[in-house]
């Protein structure tokens, strides 16, 4: 992978496009790691369960057939939040970190699956 950590750049967009250049090598290891690391990302931006907007009591929740449904199209509709580029390298770092921590472990049972984690790892760098 020829992609630096450009300050200015969008982190997400460059992992995007990192994952359809992998894709398009059929590059498993990086298109497995770039889709784990964009979900980490999605899973960071979702909003908590009970955020104000959609809490019990709100006006309309409770109303529809299923316990604590809201009606009405598009009434439990929350937006996402909004992630900075650091937040997004920072995010990142903890999956590079997560999988050298997890290859330290592996070690000494299973040196193999050790240095795929690092090699998982290292295609993480130019994001962070």
């Amino acid at each position: 992978m020829s992609h630096q950590a450009d300050p200015q750049a969008d982190p997400q967009a460059e992992l995007r496009s990192a994952l359809t250049e992998a894709l398009r090598r059929r590059d498993r290891p990086a298109v497995r790691v770039l889709r784990t690391v964009l979900s980490a990302v999605a899973n960071a931006e979702a909003v908590p369960e009970h955020a104000p907007e959609t809490s019990p009591g709100s006006p309309g929740a409770g109303q529809g057939p299923i316990a604590g449904g809201v009606s009405g199209l598009g009434a439990a509709e929350v937006a996402r939040r909004v992630l900075g580029a650091d937040d997004v390298r920072a995010i990142v770092a903890a999956e590079r970190d997560d999988l050298l921590a997890a290859a330290a472990q592996w070690e000494a049972a299973a040196p193999e699956r050790a240095a795929d984690l690092r090699a998982d790892a290292a295609l993480l760098a130019p994001f962070v």
